[in-house]
């Protein structure tokens, strides 16, 4: 007779337990972009809605600022280092190809044996690691996974680029995902379109700054045509999240979407044609496009006003660079 092998027990669900954000200190108005570029307050707010955008400091880092929003989403979650067996980490920002950030971030909230790894789907990143927090839970391989999106982007963005430099912000959001007897992490719909990595993509590569000396890679877009492709996609794979969790548009108490561009945003909820009751995040004008960091900062703003009861479902969606994308329902901690 042949061995079996022996699998963890596995749990009926998982859910978000506790939600940590860290906003750099300083903050930037559009009249400090405009200096830098040919541009106005007026245009910036009528193309973005953005109003002011958070810039981190020399000593805010992708790392620091990721420890920070995890801490308090593990105090918040009651979550103890030891209770910690993952930390996932999504980023496009940190500058360091080899070793990645997660296990410095995860030395640094003492959970020393947990695994970890950096999750690279840019703005879809965190929906992305939600989703394989959701599966680690359940599958029994970590009883408490910690998400984070830590995001330095003012690092990777040209300041006198007309197409990014007014959009970028610099932030970090984190979640605890641990089990739950009833599911509280919807199926995630997720894919990707690499046929179009170019919309969102750096100008040149670190081994042509290598060969070539010039300018310091930075992130460029392709505006029309990117807000194109998420006006379309964004509706779709929001209906279809919404239809594997078992509900209706008409059951969700909040759409937070990736904060790229308020009239991505405000487009994607007409065409979803979202009940009255349903709060949408708008994190985006104050804090800009913070890529990976942008759904959880804009989870944690919506439940700091205490008006969304506990349970209800929230609707998250991510897309970006890759083209990348991914949703999922989740009920509010």
């Amino acid at each position: 007779m042949m061995a079996r092998l022996r699998v963890p027990e596995r749990s009926p669900g998982s859910r978000i337990l506790g939600v940590g954000v860290y906003r750099p200190t300083r903050v930037v108005g559009n009249d400090e972009i405009c200096a830098r570029i040919d541009s106005s307050d007026e245009w910036i707010r009528r193309r973005s809605g953005i109003e002011t955008r958070c810039v981190a400091g020399p000593d805010e880092t992708v790392i620091s600022m990721a420890v920070e929003a995890a801490r308090k989403a593990m105090a918040q979650s009651g979550t103890q280092p030891d209770d910690v067996g993952m930390v996932l980490l999504a980023t496009m920002s940190f500058l360091e190809q080899a070793p990645a950030a997660a296990p410095r971030v995860a030395h640094q909230l003492g959970a020393r044996s947990a695994g970890s790894l950096d999750v690279a789907a840019a703005c879809s990143g965190f929906c992305y690691a939600l989703g394989l927090a959701d599966s680690l839970v359940r599958s029994g391989d970590a009883r408490n996974v910690v998400v984070i999106g830590s995001e330095k982007m003012s690092d990777i963005v040209d300041p006198t680029d007309r197409g990014t430099a007014f959009l970028f912000g610099d932030g970090a959001g984190a979640v605890v995902v641990g089990p739950s007897d009833t599911p509280g992490i919807g199926p995630v719909v997720w894919g990707s379109d690499g046929e179009r990595h170019h919309m969102i993509a750096h100008d040149r590569s670190w081994l042509h700054t290598r060969e070539t000396p010039g300018p310091w890679p930075t992130l460029r877009m392709a505006g029309p045509e990117v807000f194109r492709w998420a006006s379309r996609v964004v509706p779709d794979i929001s209906r279809q999240a919404v239809r594997e969790a078992g509900l209706e548009l008409s059951d969700l108490a909040a759409f937070v979407p990736h904060q790229a561009n308020a009239r991505i945003i405000d487009a994607a909820a007409r065409s979803l044609g979202l009940a009255p009751h349903t709060v949408v995040a708008r994190d985006v004008v104050t804090a800009g496009n913070t890529s990976a960091a942008s759904i959880p900062l804009a989870l944690g703003a919506l439940l700091s006003r205490g008006s969304l009861p506990s349970g209800a479902p929230a609707l998250l969606v991510g897309f970006g660079a890759g083209l990348a994308h991914a949703a999922q329902v989740v009920s509010l901690p």
